[in-house]
């Protein structure tokens, strides 16, 4: 069980505790980064995370390998094509695989959206809490 906000870590990339909305009115997950570039090659994309006021930000640039890009309806009804990544996700203790789109969320309260396509046939989510897989791991369950 989810609830409609959780924290999320990306491992690979030294990414702790960043909130996550749970969003099951999205399809795809998308994570919020800037300065996105398609190498001339289009098989790689470099970015940076973030925005300079987080606190988890850096000014580290990260690459990744494109898995697509994707025409994908942002929540203000416009669509826009979007590389499309694959990671690691930790959550609730868990390491799961996930794909993500990479988009300016300047807009947005919260750095990761998590979609559809990830929760299903994982998750129920319960939209009057928040943090629940947080709450469960500090009691051992």
């Amino acid at each position: 069980m989810l609830g409609r906000l959780e924290r999320v870590s990306f491992p690979n990339w030294n990414l702790y505790g960043l909130d996550a909305k749970i969003d099951t009115g999205a399809f795809t997950s998308s994570l919020h980064c800037h300065h996105i570039e398609m190498d001339h090659d289009q098989e790689s994309v470099s970015f940076y995370l973030l925005d300079p006021g987080h606190p988890e930000y850096e000014k580290r640039k990260f690459r990744s390998r494109i898995r697509d890009i994707r025409s994908i309806r942002s929540s203000n009804g416009q669509i826009e094509d979007r590389v499309i990544i694959a990671t690691k996700m930790e959550l609730g203790g868990t390491l799961y695989p996930v794909e993500l789109s990479l988009t300016d969320r300047t807009d947005m309260k919260y750095p990761v959206l998590i979609g559809r396509r990830f929760l299903r046939r994982r998750f129920v989510v319960d939209v009057s809490r928040s943090y629940i897989t947080e709450k469960q791991m500090n009691r051992g369950e």
